[in-house]
């Protein structure tokens, strides 16, 4: 497994814990719940990720609300809410990273953590954004 993809889980996973029970970011970004030790260039992209969403976490809700059909924010389910924020960032921030890597890369993580559903679910709301981000 490729070192951002790595990073993806690690900031997935992190933000997972930060919305469960909001814990100090400071701590979280150590990333020593992580079996094994994970290299530096893990570490700063996903660090990278969880801090960027965090400090853009009302810009990145209001994306992922605008794009959600039928569904309410509310009812996210706790780990699809944590890799469509990870992901909506790095579409509206991170722009030198092609939009297909970062809907690719959620999904693939959706079909690994989420339920049996949430990878179409995630792609259908990425997509979303990513064309709301291209006008």
């Amino acid at each position: 497994m490729g070192t951002r993809r790595q990073a993806r889980i690690a900031a997935f996973q992190a933000l997972y814990a930060w919305e469960e029970s909001r814990t100090d970011l400071d701590e979280l970004l150590k990333f020593e719940w992580i079996e094994g030790k994970p290299d530096t260039k893990t570490i700063v992209f996903a660090s990278l990720l969880v801090g960027g969403t965090v400090e853009n976490l009302e810009s990145v809700d209001k994306y992922i609300r605008q794009h959600l059909k039928n569904w309410s924010f509310e009812r996210l389910s706790r780990v699809d809410l944590a890799i469509l924020r990870t992901s909506a960032y790095a579409l509206v921030f991170q722009k030198d990273i092609p939009s297909s890597v970062t809907i690719d890369e959620a999904v693939e993580i959706a079909k690994k953590y989420g339920s049996p559903e949430s990878f179409r679910f995630v792609n259908g709301v990425l997509d979303g954004i990513r064309k709301a981000t291209l006008s």
